[in-house]
């Protein structure tokens, strides 16, 4: 496939590359439903394999859940300097092709392949061949997906999955875009897609009907970002060795939240999706921010950072929880949590940093 005077990226997801690993390296759990994480009460899902994605089991959440939707779960504890060796497998192959290379995490990236070391005009091709390559060095499967920009090679690459390929031409793309569901735009979380929804916005159609005043008033900077992916423009260049700044999620509650209890509970699935993510890109932080919306559309924040990164989930649950304690007794109804973690950094980073103060 060629695109004439425009980029070729390709998103290269690897399919559900924790469990998989877990398969490949014990034969015992080929085939049964797998999640890597902590089976314990307050566990979190890391990776479900395919088979336990049918039973409803996905990444973040809560171990429990996943045991009631599937009994059979087995668990596996993660491994996560294995799973970081194979990603470095798996870029080792990437390079062969660009140097034009955004991890996302272990187990995803975006290329840039509009000029590549192997001058192969066709991004399509390149894809094939890189996805043979990854199962003949690794025996793991990956799907990608192919277009003109990073939001839409994302989008095609869900579109295959696992083990498949899907190309959205230039000619393709608005048509693409607007048969979309707004929920399945990359992005554009649950709670974002309900406030689109009561706004009459269900597909990328409407969305593209609204004018970028109308969705910056509804949704500040981010209407902009809507308003363009609308149109199937996205910018955005492939930024070699890219940090994430923070990691955050965020709920909006259907109800108001009104008793300190509930604020609690409601802050776990918050908790075990930033910890998830954690485990998945192997980053840690050291600065925890609370975000409260109230009932009345106030909002406040409050963070706290750490002298070192926080070592685990029981680590960032303590802060947050100390962090809300600053806000008890409760004077009005909490409509949205959210926790959001920065100052991010791997282990490995911190270590060489350290180590660099004695050199």
């Amino acid at each position: 496939m060629d695109f004439p005077e425009t980029r070729k990226i390709i998103h290269l997801d690897m399919d559900a590359f924790y469990a998989s690993v877990e398969q490949r390296d014990n034969p015992v759990l080929r085939g049964k439903p797998v999640a890597v994480g902590g089976s314990r009460a307050r566990g979190v899902v890391a990776a479900a394999s395919y088979e336990a994605r049918q039973f409803g089991v996905r990444s973040a959440m809560p171990s429990s859940t996943a045991l009631r939707k599937c009994p059979a779960l087995v668990f596996v504890k993660p491994r996560f300097e294995v799973y970081k060796e194979v990603s470095r497998q798996i870029r080792g192959i990437f390079a062969e092709y660009t140097p034009l290379i955004e991890p996302l995490s272990l187990d995803e990236a975006y290329l840039d392949v509009t000029t590549n070391l192997k001058n192969i005009a066709s991004a399509t091709r390149i894809a094939e061949l890189i996805r043979a390559e990854i199962w003949q060095k690794t025996q793991l499967t990956a799907s990608a997906g192919i277009s003109y920009n990073k939001f839409l090679a994302k989008l095609a690459s869900d579109y295959r999955k696992p083990n498949g390929q899907f190309v959205i031409k230039p000619s393709q793309g608005l048509e693409f875009v607007a048969e979309l569901a707004v929920g399945q735009f990359h992005g554009i979380g649950p709670a974002t897609a309900a406030r689109l929804n009561s706004l009459g916005i269900f597909t990328g159609l409407d969305l593209r009907q609204q004018s970028e005043t109308f969705l910056r008033q509804h949704f500040g900077k981010a209407g902009s970002h809507y308003y363009h992916i609308a149109r199937a423009q996205d910018n955005r260049p492939v930024v070699p060795d890219r940090l994430r700044k923070s990691i955050g999620s965020e709920t909006t509650f259907e109800q108001d939240l009104q008793t300190p209890e509930d604020v609690r509970a409601g802050l776990q699935p918050c908790l075990a999706a930033v910890w998830a993510h954690c485990q998945r890109t192997g980053l840690r932080g050291r600065t925890v921010t609370l975000k409260v919306k109230y009932a009345d559309f106030q909002q406040i924040t409050r963070s706290r950072t750490l002298v070192g990164l926080l070592p685990g989930p029981d680590a960032l649950a303590q802060v947050a929880h100390e962090l809300l304690l600053g806000l008890l007794p409760l004077t009005k109804g909490v409509r949205l949590l959210g926790v959001s973690l920065s100052s991010l950094e791997t282990p490995d980073d911190m270590i060489g940093r350290q180590l660099a103060l004695f050199l």
